[in-house]
Order: structure tokens, then C-alpha cells, then sequence
């Protein structure tokens, strides 16, 4: 992360804190007005508490995901179908290195111990990005998991069920093994962006990483446990799961923006904590754009690479302005066409698409304003859209909360298309107001 960070404060491009603000609310304050104002990463130079800068907001703008990727506007989804296509095992993705001689040893406690909503009862790692191998066929993982300071030995984290962390737990669990895993927190943008989206459990996603990198990743191994790591990451906590071991944790404030109720959680067993000297702490908080935007996009792709092996005439697709609604713009190729598409987007990611919207190419399907103006002004409301009811969502859910579906229409008729065109003004889209302006 050092040299994307150093590369954005050399361009002017992030808002420097210098006044001393608190790990507890204050930080977490600051960082939701940065981002109200603008999408600029935010540095805060200094944390009570703690001798380590703090950067947030680093992946909280759209654009700044499309340039990481290699990805022009509107061509994120084609651009990472392209990249994970290339995905076939290749063992060269990574160099391996010496143990980096510029890094410091230390104790939990020596890293910004940030506290971001009112009920959470103890600091969280919220970036916290868990490095682990199957236990069976040694192929490596990178999720987030949040992560509750309890001591400088003890984390306690939250292990969704449907993850490939947890699977790897269980496997090394039934056979009475701790699972020995790495937490990176500030790593390079390509490991940040490979956590994020959540290949197949038999694909490597360092590999992808180093498909998002350009070139093979440096890495080095851990001090404590049996693990490569990647050598740019600003901080690295090393440790293991604890087999058969539940302790309280919680309650947290996830990215719904609500707070997920204190229940017995997975413990991680601390056995190393290191830094580069001068690094910077990655603060991610959850519910915002710098969460949200990453995950938007990364759901949106395997929705499109899974509409495409369907249907025809799939451009592009998002999550927006929620992960919970999918926004799909086609080239319409039949009367019927947007119906098709979306029924098959809900079947293409149950969890998330509790809405579809499908519109035309002409949309702008990162403009609310715009997709509903398409389905108000191309046809009658009360035919163009539709409920399922009972749908189940999620696959946990006792109360149903997210069951049932909302499509909507947003096309023009197939067979009136010309009565739709757009009145435009010449030139008005490469001119610049400044020019004009004394």
C-alpha cells in the first residue's frame, strides 16, 4: 500500500488530518464526513494512542477501482471477466524473498485500536484481510473478517459459514488442528482487490492478484507459522484459529448499516505482530463507500459473467446504489428480452439481488436519477414491473427479512424503440463550463 499511498500524496489526491484526533468515535466522525464531502482517501497523521499514521477511504471511489484494475467506465465487469479467465494455476505468480529486513516487531496493542460505532464494545480491525492455505491441497484464500481486539494475544472474528475460511477451519478442525492463518492490514491494492472478489474455492486468489498486479508477487515467509505472505503489506499479524473454541463477540455495526447482535465467535490465537517501519494502518469503515464500492462492483462482475453464459446482449452491470439492487444494461435483442435478464439475475446471486433494475445502453446505470427517469418516461409503471413473493434470500434468515423480489423494467418498448431517442445537444458533452467563464 506504501507506494499507491505515496503516489496519491504526491498528486495532492488525499485530505491530511494533522490535528491529534481519538481512535474512539472521533476517527471514525471524521472519516464519514470526509467521504459526505468528497471521495478523496483521508490521512489521519496523528492517532491518540498510537505512533502509526491512519489512511481510510483509499478504495472509496469508483474510478480509483476501474484505474486499479486496468478497467475504463463502464467496462469494470468485461475487464474482470477478462483477468479471472486467465486464472489456470499458474505457480510463477509469485518470488519468493528473504524475511524483509526493514521490519519492526511488536505487540497489538502498538496498532491504532479504533472503536467505530457506539455499541461496539471493544476496538475492531475492520480491514483485516485473513491469508490462508487448505489444509488439504495447500491452495491459499484471502477474505475480510472483522476482528475484535480482546488482548494483545487474543482477536475474536466472525467466520461466515459460506466463506472458504471457515471450510478450511472445519477441515482442519476435524482433525484437531488449530488453522494457521496471516492478517494483512494495508496490503498492496491488488491483494486488497483480490479479497474482495470472492473466487471459487478451487482458484488461487493471490494468483489473482498477481494477474491484477501485472507481475509475480513478492513474498516472504512468516516468522511463527508456515505461511508465504506478501512482503508489501504495511502490517502482518501472524497466529491460528483455535479448534473447538467459541468465545463473545460483538455487537458490530456491518454494512447494512445496522448492528449485528454479540454471539459466540471464532478465537485467534496471536503468536506475531510486525510492521514496516512507517507504515500506515488501513482504517476501513464499514457501511461506507469505501466497503461498499469494492463489493458493488466485485458482485456486479459475477452476476454479469454468469448472464452472459445465458442470455445475449448483457453490456454491463452493477450493484448500485446498494449491494441489494443490481442494475443490468442490455442491448435489447427480443420483446421479452429485460424480463428474461431479470429473472435470471436473481437466480445468478441469490444473497444480494433483492431488486433488479434492467435498463438501455443509454443509461447510466451509476445514476439513480437517470434509471428512473428511463422507467418513468419508457412505458407504464404498473406493467413494467413486478414482485416475487416469498422469494427466499438469504440462506439464514429465521425472520425473512430479505425474502421476496423487486424487478423493474426500464427499457423501451422492443417495438417502439425509435419513439425513445433521447433529445440531445450537439457538442454539450466535451465542452467544459469553465472555458466560458471570465
Amino acid at each position: 500500500m506504501f507506494e499507491y499511498l505515496q503516489r496519491l500524496i504526491n498528486d495532492g489526491e488525499i485530505r491530511i488530518i494533522k490535528r491529534t484526533v481519538d481512535p474512539r468515535f472521533e476517527l471514525a466522525a471524521v472519516t464519514h464526513l470526509s467521504q459526505k464531502k468528497d471521495d478523496l482517501p483521508i490521512l489521519f497523521r496523528s492517532v491518540k494512542g498510537s505512533d502509526m499514521p491512519v489512511v481510510s477511504n483509499v478504495y472509496g471511489s469508483r474510478q480509483r477501482l476501474f484505474d486499479l484494475v486496468g478497467a475504463e467506465k463502464g467496462s469494470f465487469c468485461r475487464r474482470w471477466t477478462e483477468l479471472s479467465s486467465r486464472l489456470n494455476g499458474n505457480p510463477d505468480y509469485y518470488t519468493a524473498g528473504a524475511y524483509p529486513g526493514n521490519r519492526v516487531q511488536g505487540e497489538l496493542r502498538d496498532l491504532p485500536l479504533i472503536t467505530y460505532r457506539e455499541k461496539e464494545p471493544n476496538p475492531y480491525f475492520t480491514s483485516a484481510i485473513y491469508l490462508a492455505k487448505d489444509p488439504e491441497n495447500g491452495i491459499p484464500n484471502l477474505s475480510f473478517n472483522r476482528s475484535m481486539y480482546v488482548n494483545d494475544n487474543e482477536l475474536r472474528v466472525r467466520l461466515g459459514s459460506s466463506h472458504d475460511l471457515y471450510k478450511y477451519y472445519k477441515k482442519a478442525e476435524k482433525i484437531g488442528a488449530p488453522l494457521e492463518a496471516a492478517i494483512l492490514i494495508g496490503s498492496p491494492p491488488e491483494i486488497f482487490l483480490a479479497a474482495c472478489a470472492s473466487l471459487p474455492m478451487h482458484q488461487n486468489e493471490l494468483e489473482s492478484a498477481a494477474l491484477i498486479k501485472g507481475a509475480p508477487l513478492t513474498m516472504h515467509r512468516c516468522a511463527t507459522i508456515d505461511l508465504l505472505v506478501p512482503s508489501e503489506t504495511e502490517i502482518i499479524i501472524e497466529g491460528r484459529f483455535l479448534p473447538g473454541t467459541l468465545r463473545p463477540e460483538g455487537p458490530f455495526g456491518e454494512f447494512m448499516g445496522y448492528y449485528v447482535e454479540a454471539g459466540d465467535n471464532h478465537v485467534f490465537d496471536v503468536t506475531s505482530v510486525s510492521w514496516r517501519k512507517g507504515a500506515f494502518f488501513h482504517s476501513l469503515l464499514c457501511g461506507s463507500k469505501e466497503d461498499l464500492y469494492p463489493l458493488d462492483l466485485f458482485t456486479g462482475a459475477r452476476i454479469y459473467q454468469y448472464l452472459s453464459t445465458q442470455l445475449p446482449g448483457i453490456v454491463d452491470v452493477t450493484c448500485y446504489p446498494c449491494l441489494m439492487n443490481t442494475i443490468v444494461k442490455i442491448q435489447q435483442q427480443y420483446e421479452g428480452h429485460a424480463r428474461h435478464v431479470l429473472l435470471a439475475a436473481f437466480a445468478a446471486h441469490l444473497d444480494y439481488s433483492k431488486s433488479c433494475m434492467v435498463v438501455d445502453e443509454d443509461v447510466d446505470i451509476y445514476d439513480l436519477e437517470d434509471i428512473w427517469w428511463a422507467y418513468l418516461t419508457r412505458g407504464r409503471a404498473d406493467k413494467r414491473a413486478f414482485i416475487l413473493n416469498d422469494m427466499p434470500g438469504f440462506y439464514r434468515d429465521p425472520k425473512k427479512d430479505h425474502w421476496g423480489r423487486l424487478a423493474i423494467d426500464a427499457t423501451k418498448p422492443f417495438h417502439r424503440q425509435p419513439e425513445f431517442e433521447r433529445a440531445r445537444i450537439p457538442g454539450a458533452e466535451s465542452m467544459a463550463l469553465a472555458d466560458y467563464e471570465d
